[in-house]
């Protein structure tokens, strides 16, 4: 965990007001959150662009708080913390208008993870919604695509349980903490559990409440970090058409499974699809508008399983086109001795074919 994290997470904790927005102006302000901390006066708060009572606040607090020992907290409940000045936090959610400055995890993003679909919908689901949703997130997750999803009951739910049984990522985006006891709703959370070998994950720290405002904010970040969003069943006042609104304003995908013209929960996705959303009958269809053709092939061929973080590296890269070892290298920044011991492994056990050359590609 970076220094700058201890202050993104006390600022954070102090007051909901400080969003992106006003973590910007403090930023902008003194240059960087420790050095607003530390010499920060009520004044230099205001100057910055706080309200005046926020920056009392900020103030009068401060002397109670501790952060290395709010840090201890964190780690002591498994919480980790991504802020936006990290390398690894992840690019698409970086590239949306206002993304979170902070994120809470249990769990963690991977590379792979750039490759995500967010699947949303209501949350009185009916018989054909879901077997909608259960057999596209089986399919999309067996392509080799996470699956995005807000853990609320319905879609959200059964999506995320197809991407664990598959044994494939999947990340939940919370509107309350991502502590056990702040898992929302409560029935879920066993899933979340499941789901922390992944990544359940909120920008509201341990101890928030799901408040109603909470979750349109949450939407963006499901959005944000997927390249496309899929609805399935969704009546026309629904949070998941908030979620396409988003994807729609951070210039992704937007596709819709079509229901019955009889069906409230209907009228959602057809109207997206008359608005010029793409209409989904079959995970191909995803896969082939987001040019993502290799992981369509993975749907009609038996999927490769990797055993290592390395091979799934290796394994995210390769296709029947010849690849260097040091291209594979570069792309995934591993050591050039672990990439030749992975591909030595990995050609013994079937999975790829060594040219000549130091040229490698899929076995089949």
């Amino acid at each position: 965990m970076h220094l700058h994290a201890k202050y993104f997470h006390i600022f954070n904790s102090f007051n909901e007001q400080i969003g992106p927005a006003r973590f910007k102006k403090i930023i902008s302000y003194f240059g960087s959150l420790e050095k607003a901390w530390l010499d920060g006066q009520a004044q230099d708060f205001i100057e910055a662009g706080l309200e005046e009572k926020l920056a009392q606040e900020i103030v009068l607090k401060r002397p109670h708080f501790d952060p290395d020992k709010e840090i201890e907290k964190l780690d002591k409940k498994g919480i980790s913390i991504l802020t936006i000045l990290d390398e690894t936090y992840p690019r698409l959610l970086k590239e949306i208008y206002d993304p979170p400055y902070i994120l809470y995890i249990r769990g963690e993003f991977r590379p792979e993870d750039e490759f995500a679909i967010a699947i949303v919908g209501t949350r009185k689901l009916s018989p054909y919604g879901q077997q909608a949703a259960a057999n596209l997130a089986r399919e999309l997750a067996q392509a080799g695509l996470t699956i995005v999803s807000g853990l609320a009951m319905g879609i959200d739910t059964l999506v995320h349980a197809a991407a664990v049984q598959q044994k494939a990522r999947t990340i939940a985006v919370l509107g309350s903490a991502v502590d056990p006891f702040g898992i929302f709703p409560p029935v879920n959370r066993r899933l979340a559990e499941q789901i922390t070998q992944n990544g359940v994950i909120s920008e509201y720290p341990p101890g928030s409440n799901a408040l109603k405002h909470h979750f349109p904010a949450r939407n963006r970040i499901i959005s944000g970090l997927a390249l496309g969003t899929l609805v399935i069943e969704a009546p026309e006042q629904s949070g998941a058409l908030i979620t396409a609104r988003h994807a729609l304003e951070q210039n992704r995908e937007v596709f819709a499974v079509p229901g019955s013209i009889y069906s409230e929960n209907s009228l959602g996705p057809n109207n997206l699809i008359k608005m010029g959303a793409k209409l989904v009958a079959n995970a191909q269809d995803i896969l082939e508008e987001l040019d993502l053709k290799s992981l369509a092939e993975n749907i009609k061929t038996q999927k490769i399983v990797p055993d290592s973080f390395e091979e799934a590296q290796i394994l995210a890269l390769l296709s029947h086109e010849p690849l260097s070892v040091d291209k594979i290298v570069q792309e995934t920044k591993l050591d050039t001795a672990l990439i030749s011991s992975t591909l030595s492994l990995m050609e013994m056990k079937g999975r790829v074919r060594n040219l000549g050359g130091m040229q490698y590609v899929l076995a089949r």
